[in-house]
């Protein structure tokens, strides 16, 4: 074990990078980029950008939800981040009434800022390598039950320790496929109020179909504002609460963006794959994506339909239809990328490599002899069971109405001998997910679904062997059931009557649905669950070898929702023969592609009016044009929507918010040839602040480089 600590430290210090573009790095290290960082432009230093001793870049970054990034852009709190990262929670704020996803929100003052309960945002204090005294204890000759079980209890004790005194919270992730692992401290902040979104004629221009794609004229943006109690610190929502003071807030450029200038992107990624094997690669390229894409296209024709056809139903399914949307169409330009590179070759080829390598040394050929052989074995025990896995998660689990009674199970458990604390707690989490159900369904629309995905289920699942008449089923259901029911169900749950609760069990929908989740939680869960496992414990050694066997190769840790820097300069592409994109667009593009009957591409009549009068102020280029979005050889993913992106003197000049299509297969394979990162120009979004929604107070707020 001391030895393979060693081997990963030596990897990680003296492997230096000799080129921009691809990688997502951690920033404690960056001192080892730092080199090549300033070789391709950039003016700053390391310690500029991650400091514990002083305040820094990251001291103005954080992590938005669960799953995006945001930036601090002034000395009170105010926070930029994505309008998609932002959509729920101005969804979840529109009514008929008050329909901000159409028209847009902004606060004027501060006591107009709306609260979001339950959402936070997590900002990093510092992070560090624990590696050592996460594996104290662990022996090569260990069973991998005993492995984790050693690592577990370690690691609970470091994140107990590392917070004793403070408010913060600890964190200890796995890097290089469990090789490595990192500590993170975080400070995590709970009042978050919204202070401003376009309307989703500018926020979400161009819609699905333009998603994915360059070139865009998306002004994908929302401000938020972070929150305190008087003493600084993280409180829950008050009235009282104040604006937070960062160590920290970006400066933003008004400055010229041009071809070849260098930028970095500073957020979370979510995840990448680039180690994975071949068979991984066939299994996603063969299986699970064309099994997503099929299922998410005849849901999404459904969802469009009703959207397109009630106002209602749009803001209610907006939200979830982005969400299906998004990764259905990823996933296509991966299948697309992953043949245009022969991803599944080119990984052969390195196992083809590894063999040779291994031949060569006995001790290797006894260390690693038998890898590829269990990775083949087990990707042939999984192929069937991920199938199955599909179909569930995908199809039956993918039915609103059969998802809503899943979350509403433990009323189903409840008896006389229940509690009163777990009780109360039931009760009242039922009540919640009731209200926010309904608030946003469409039965008519569900019921729809229910057939297609029912059919879909029953006839692919290796389980459902049985004829169902699923549309007598969905008839059945769906006017009989109390979960369709919200005024009978809330009233139901507020009597706390234990008895008459029980009689859900014998509710038409939970007859129709448990007994496939019993299914699949006794016989497709486990299975799936123990081959991964398997796999995880191959990835490890797999990742050793590979790390091994190629000592000169630069490697980064795969993304895993935690802070990174990735480089690279400002450059168009040639995605097939006979095309080139430059590098940037402008309000001229959005003009161009006006069409009042399609929803995507209604523009904004007061946009009209300022692009007509050529009124962009102080926020058009050196050529009187005004810009949306450019494009850069970053490399991001999921994850890192929202993060800042900035120049080489480490000044904001955009929001990341998407990457080429051509690209999206850059999570498990990379290419500096087309894999661009998309990214809103921030004088566009402070033009639609500014001279769009008369909102000069925000910025007044910031601190603006002309």
């Amino acid at each position: 074990m001391k030895r393979l600590f060693l081997f990963i430290t030596t990897i990680i210090i003296f492997i230096i990078p000799s080129q921009a573009d691809e990688g997502m790095w951690l920033p404690y290290l960056l001192q080892l980029n730092e080199k090549d960082m300033q070789a391709n432009g950039m003016k700053i230093s390391a310690e500029d950008i991650y400091s514990i001793n002083h305040g820094s870049l990251k001291d103005a970054v954080v992590l938005f939800g669960s799953g995006c990034t945001g930036e601090i852009v002034s000395d009170q709190g105010l926070l930029l981040t994505n309008h998609h990262c932002g959509y729920g929670r101005i969804q979840a704020h529109s009514t008929l009434e008050h329909d901000y996803l159409t028209n847009g929100f902004w606060a004027m003052n501060k006591n107009e800022e709306l609260p979001n309960p339950g959402f936070t945002v997590t900002l990093l204090v510092s992070m560090k390598d624990v590696t050592r005294e996460v594996l104290e204890g662990v022996k090569d000759n260990m069973s991998e039950s005993e492995r984790q079980s050693i690592i577990n209890k370690n690691i609970n004790k470091i994140k107990e320790t590392a917070v004793i005194g403070t408010h913060y919270q600890a964190r200890i992730t796995p890097i290089y496929n469990n090789n490595q692992y990192l500590l993170f401290i975080n400070e995590v902040f709970t009042d978050i109020r919204l202070v401003g979104a376009p309307p989703s004629n500018i926020g979400k221009f161009g819609g699905d179909t333009d998603n994915w794609m360059w070139p865009r004229h998306t002004g994908d943006f929302s401000v938020f504002r972070i929150y305190t109690g008087k003493d600084g610190k993280p409180a829950p929502y008050s009235k009282d609460n104040i604006p937070y003071r960062p160590k920290r807030h970006l400066k933003i450029s008004l400055k010229d963006i041009n071809e070849g200038d260098f930028t970095f992107v500073f957020g979370y990624p979510g995840s990448t794959q680039q180690f994975i094997p071949s068979y991984a690669v066939e299994l996603i390229k063969d299986q699970t994506d064309p099994i997503a894409i099929d299922l998410r296209t005849k849901r999404l024709d459904i969802i469009k339909r009703y959207i397109n056809n009630d106002r209602l139903t749009r803001i209610q399914y907006a939200s979830k239809a982005a969400g299906i949307s998004n990764g259905w169409k990823k996933w296509i330009g991966e299948l697309q990328g992953l043949d245009r590179l022969n991803t599944v070759k080119n990984k052969q080829n390195i196992e083809a490599q590894f063999l040779t390598w291994i031949q060569n040394d006995p001790s290797r050929q006894q260390k690693y002899g038998t890898l590829l052989d269990q990775y083949k074995n087990l990707y042939a025990q999984l192929q069937p069971v991920a199938k199955e896995n599909s179909y569930f998660m995908e199809a039956f689990y993918s039915i609103e109405i059969v998802e809503f009674m899943w979350k509403l199970k433990s009323l189903l458990t409840l008896n006389p001998n229940t509690p009163d604390a777990d009780k109360e707690r039931i009760l009242k989490n039922a009540a919640n997910n009731i209200k926010s159900f309904f608030k946003d369904y469409n039965s008519k629309l569900d019921k729809e679904i229910f057939i297609l995905l029912a059919n879909e289920y029953f006839q692919h699942s290796q389980y459902t062997r049985n004829k169902i008449d699923v549309e007598k089923t969905a008839d059945r259901i769906f006017s009989r059931s109390l979960f369709l029911q919200q005024e009978k169900l809330e009233q139901l749950v507020a009597s706390g009557n234990v008895k008459a609760l029980q009689k859900l069990n014998n509710d038409v929908l939970v007859k129709f649905a448990m007994p496939y989740f019993d299914l699949y939680i006794d016989s497709v869960s486990p299975q799936y669950q123990a081959l991964n496992k398997q796999i995880t414990s191959l990835n490890r050694i797999w990742t050793q070898a590979l790390m091994e066997m190629q000592p000169d190769k630069q490697f980064y840790p795969d993304a895993n929702l935690t802070l990174r820097v990735a480089y690279g300069k400002v450059a168009g592409f040639e995605p097939q023969d006979g095309v080139k994109y430059k590098h940037y667009t402008t309000i001229e593009g959005i003009m161009q592609k006006e069409n009042p009957d399609i929803y995507d591409y209604v523009v904004e009549p007061r946009l009209k009016e300022l692009y007509n009068n050529k009124d962009y102020g102080r926020y058009a280029n050196s050529k009187g044009e005004m810009p949306v979005a450019f494009i850069a050889t970053n490399h991001t993913t999921g994850g890192n929507s929202g993060s800042p992106v900035l120049n080489a003197y480490g000044e904001l000049i955009g929001l990341n918010f998407d990457r080429c299509w051509e690209g999206t297969m850059s999570d498990i394979q990379y290419d500096p040839q087309v894999c661009r990162n998309i990214t809103l120009d921030i004088r566009y979004c402070l033009f639609i602040i500014d001279k769009f929604a008369g909102a000069g107070h925000l910025i007044e707020e910031m601190d603006i480089v002309n």
